[in-house]
C-alpha cells in the first residue's frame, strides 16, 4: 500500500455524513457496518422512510 492511497483511505474516514454533512461518530462505525457513509439519524430516517 502507497502513501498516497493509505492518505485517501483516512479522508474516507472524516465523519461526515454523506446526507446531511454533519459530523458524527457513528459515521465511521455504519461504513465498517454498511458500507454507507451516514450518521446515526439518517440511517434511522432511511429505515423507517425507505423513499
Amino acid at each position: 500500500m502507497t502513501d498516497k492511497s493509505h492518505e485517501n483511505d483516512l479522508k474516507d474516514l472524516n465523519n461526515i455524513c454523506e446526507e446531511c454533512k454533519n459530523e458524527d461518530e457513528s459515521v465511521s462505525q455504519n461504513l465498517i457496518l454498511t458500507g454507507f457513509k451516514i450518521c446515526k439519524s439518517c440511517k434511522t430516517s432511511k429505515t423507517v422512510f425507505p423513499i
